[in-house]
């Protein structure tokens, strides 16, 4: 399928999935979540592919949710956006594959999350990593980052919104390897064609038992914020 706002490359066992919003530094539109939903859901019926690597084009992973899309209060845009919410975080939570972030600059917000729901993250020596939205009234996820880092720092982060660099990241066990970012893709292909050498039912068996391990809920927390925002009668 042809997608407008990412590409998907298959090399053997592995699929390459790019943000391609560079001009808005990949930020998560409806469109854009809507096509990872739908090109995640194509590679979860695909038994040929193994492993996914996601990555972002131009200096950025991903800035986060696209703000500009919350500001109408129109019924249907709001149904939209909360449709294509829901659908992103519950897609990315329970894909049965094991997910690569290869992380190319700053991960923001929900570009944060992104890498975070991914099993294994690879940075480039120039990435960020950030809650900002706090800032500006919107709750973190927390659940899932305090299952990678631990839940006092997670708690830090996901209150202060503060940013901190890839070589923090690496030091709290937020990213497993720094690295330039010429070799970023590289490695990240390296580390999930490793991970693809294993039968795909045992894979599948392992993520299985990592949902199983979660001690925490999508519906709670940030995920009721944004129930909050549907129209009345959605």
């Amino acid at each position: 399928m042809a997608y407008q706002f990412l590409t998907c490359e298959k090399k053997e066992k592995v699929v390459l999935i790019t943000l391609n919003r560079p001009a808005k530094r990949n930020a998560l539109s409806i469109a854009l979540r809507n096509e990872i939903d739908q090109c995640l859901a194509e590679m979860e019926e695909d038994d040929s592919v193994s492993v996914v690597v996601i990555t972002g084009s131009g200096p950025s992973f991903c800035a986060g949710f696209d703000r500009n899309e919350f500001f109408s209060q129109e019924p249907a845009h709001l149904k939209a956006l909360m449709e294509s919410t829901d659908r992103f975080h519950l897609r990315l939570i329970n894909f049965p594959k094991p997910m690569v972030a290869a992380i190319n600059g700053p991960a923001m917000g929900g570009g944060l999350d992104l890498a975070v729901l991914c099993d294994v993250r690879i940075a480039s020596e120039n990435a960020a990593f950030s809650h900002p939205e706090i800032k500006f009234g919107a709750p973190t996820l927390f659940g899932p980052l305090a299952e990678i880092i631990g839940g006092g720092l997670a708690r830090d982060l996901c209150l202060s919104g503060r940013r901190i660099d890839a070589q923090e990241a690496h030091r709290i066990g937020l990213v497993s390897q720094v690295v330039p970012l010429d070799r970023l893709l590289d490695e990240a292909m390296a580390v999930a064609n490793s991970i693809a050498e294993a039968p795909l039912g045992a894979l599948k068996a392992v993520k299985t038992m990592i949902a199983q391990t979660y001690s925490w809920s999508y519906q709670e927390g940030a995920g009721e914020w944004f129930s909050e925002l549907r129209p009345p009668g959605s």
